[in-house]
């Protein structure tokens, strides 16, 4: 199934500079991961679930992965075909993924939480040749998900679970291991990866296999060599869950363990008997495991002395109590798009790599413009939109507008003081305050209404609903949210009924005083 991804050109004498600097290599994703999963085969890929645990080696995830790409190949699944899954953190989600890289397919995760609206318009959007989806997780049935969202079907279905519901067990896929990973142009796509935005809907960003393979190699060379192993909670559909379970510790040849249910007291009780860490992300993880009455200092203290943060706005209170405590927090800055923007290390200075959001990693370049904009290019920088009009507007002369507010200090670290684009990031996972209102705006008695972020102490953010006219209950919206189709966690946790909103001269609410109000409440 041909696309016409409509790439974005990198100007030639930049693209001759980073290849010129190792930061762009010929090596495919496909290879990366081949060659990783073998540098010691004897490391555990654990996946602790209540519902299908797996504790295999990469020797074994390496096997099955190749087994899987056989069994795609014969159902006519080739390079540059999408495969997408949606999947929870199971080993199966790893297999599919690896797979479709060692055809030279482009691989496309959809987080498992995402309703019948958000994968519609995915597949739409993105037709895939084969997709994988689930039987059951908690209330969750990703058949039902499939089959209601009123896409076409792909022309390749597999079910992970005992009821496949009508289509093809993903046992039925698995074939004689293929022989080594199917070689193919570094520059073409190799990940589409869909992140809710300032649209209603989500936006499909496309990495090649140099900008996602730069990506791994510069994250996963700031991970702090003495650290142990994490658990990762994140979602693989997600790029913090992908990065940092499913990519760098597999390019590495590094322990791999994942959790598909964040429940803090068992993510302690198993940093305890294995001497895992945990923790990192989005603040929701490092508090979650901190406010919890299991949380032994003497214990988990010394698992958890290196954390990295971002995916979402880190409140100075946390950085404090985390230093307090003796735990190294440093700061990321990045997006879908561009992944890592600004960082830090561990050896900096507190007040730089916990207070500010980092210094442009390498390769990285940033520019502000009058009212501190910010615009980034970098040899990770995404190739483009699935849809080529974002593209368009997404880049000003080569340079990726973020769309967020910063300011730079005297050394050069970026803080990160507002946002232009209408999300709200919510433990790591991006809302479209846009599509949120489209469902407010049709509850009786809604005339009008903005949605904004709040900060929020556990998640960094959640969504706060500001209505004109009369505001609707919180079941009211709730039960609005799950008709139209949206997942649990874009849902506003608060709403406040408003006589009127500021406004410009012009009558457009000036969201950015919502914002400052609900900040300044905060402290």
């Amino acid at each position: 199934m041909s696309i016409d991804w409509a790439l974005r050109h990198v100007d030639d004498d930049l693209a001759r500079t980073w290849i010129a600097n190792g930061w762009w290599t010929d090596d495919t994703l496909g290879a990366l991961l081949h060659r990783g999963l073998r540098i010691d085969g004897d490391q555990p890929f654990v996946v602790r679930s209540a519902v299908r645990p797996a504790r295999v080696t990469h020797a074994e995830v390496l096997r099955d992965a190749l087994s899987l790409a056989a069994g795609l190949r014969e159902r006519g699944v080739g390079a540059g075909d999408v495969v997408g899954f949606q999947l929870p953190n199971w080993v199966e989600a790893a297999h599919v993924f690896y797979a479709a890289t060692f055809l030279g397919a482009v691989i496309m995760p959809v987080v498992h939480f995402y309703g019948t609206k958000e994968l519609g318009y995915i597949l739409r959007r993105t037709p895939p040749k084969a997709f994988v989806t689930f039987d059951a997780f908690g209330p969750a049935r990703g058949t039902s998900t499939l089959l209601d969202c009123g896409a076409p079907l792909p022309d390749l279905v597999a079910v992970v679970g005992d009821d496949p519901a009508g289509f093809e067990p993903i046992d039925a896929w698995y074939g004689e291991p293929l022989d080594a990973p199917v070689s193919v142009d570094p520059s073409s796509p190799a990940l589409v990866a869909y992140t809710s935005g300032t649209t209603s809907d989500p936006k499909g960003v496309i990495h090649t296999h140099r900008t996602i393979g730069f990506e791994v190699r510069q994250l996963g060379s700031m991970q702090p060599a003495k650290a142990p192993p994490p658990i990762t909670g994140a979602p693989v559909g997600h790029g913090i869950g992908m990065l940092a379970a499913l990519l760098i510790p597999a390019v590495q040849g590094k322990p791999i363990h994942l959790v598909d249910v964040w429940d803090p007291g068992a993510v302690l009780r198993h940093m305890a008997a294995e001497g895992l860490t945990s923790g990192g992300g989005a603040t929701f993880f490092l508090l979650s495991l901190l406010d919890h009455p299991d949380f032994d200092p003497d214990v988990h203290l010394p698992l958890m002395q290196f954390v990295g943060m971002g995916g979402a706005s880190v409140p100075m209170a946390v950085a404090d109590r985390a230093a307090d405590l003796g735990i190294s927090i440093v700061r990321m800055y990045g997006s879908t798009e561009h992944p890592s923007i600004t960082g830090a290390s561990h050896d900096d200075p507190f007040d730089k790599k916990a207070r500010t959001d980092g210094h442009p990693l390498a390769g990285v370049e940033i520019r502000l413009d009058d009212d501190g904009e910010i615009f980034s290019r970098g040899p990770d920088c995404f190739a483009g939109y699935t849809d080529p009009a974002l593209t368009a507007n997404a880049f000003e002369d080569g340079w990726y507008r973020t769309e967020d507010v910063g300011v730079l200090d005297g050394d050069g670290w970026l803080t990160i003081t507002d946002r232009k684009k209408d999300i709200i990031i919510r433990g790591g996972e991006n809302i479209s305050a846009v599509e949120v209102e489209n469902v407010l705006l049709h509850i009786d008695g809604v005339l009008e209404c903005a949605v904004v972020a709040a900060p929020d102490a556990r998640l960094g953010e959640h969504a706060c609903a500001f209505v004109r006219g009369r505001a609707p209950s919180l079941a009211d919206v709730q039960a609005a949210m799950a008709e139209a189709g949206l997942a649990k966690q874009k849902w506003p946790e608060e709403i406040r009924e408003v006589d009127d909103f500021p406004r410009t001269a012009s009558g457009k609410v000036q969201k950015y005083v919502l914002r400052t109000q609900l900040r300044e409440e905060a402290t």
